[in-house]
């Protein structure tokens, strides 16, 4: 029971078909993994976890720290944007007289 060479021509695209379909379908699926948040895994089925250490959790907490200072800098920034805006879109008597009674007011 041999082969035939003959099936060869016929048999080696469905072949090379196949695991070219399995290669993209494999790069398509990690990338949606990685995409979405999910762990990847070994060829086992055990998840890829990067090694923690010191040096990155002092890291992260270095970042959370700058992510709060500027959230509160942005918050700063659209109150400052805010009252510009109002500046700019109010008639210029009612801005005038804003400002005349602010100088009494300081007077």
């Amino acid at each position: 029971m041999a082969l035939d060479p003959s099936y060869f021509p016929a048999v080696a695209p469905i072949m090379v078909s196949a695991v070219l379909i399995g290669t993209v379908g494999w790069v398509v699926t990690t990338w949606l993994r990685i995409k979405n948040g999910y762990p990847l895994e070994s060829s086992w089925g055990k998840p890829l976890l990067p090694a923690v250490s010191s040096e990155a959790m002092e890291r992260v907490k270095l970042l959370t720290q700058e992510n709060a200072r500027l959230s509160a800098e942005i918050g700063s920034v659209k109150d400052r944007l805010q009252v510009l805006e109002r500046i700019a879109t109010d008639p210029a008597k009612r801005l005038s007289a804003e400002i005349d009674d602010l100088g009494k007011a300081l007077n």
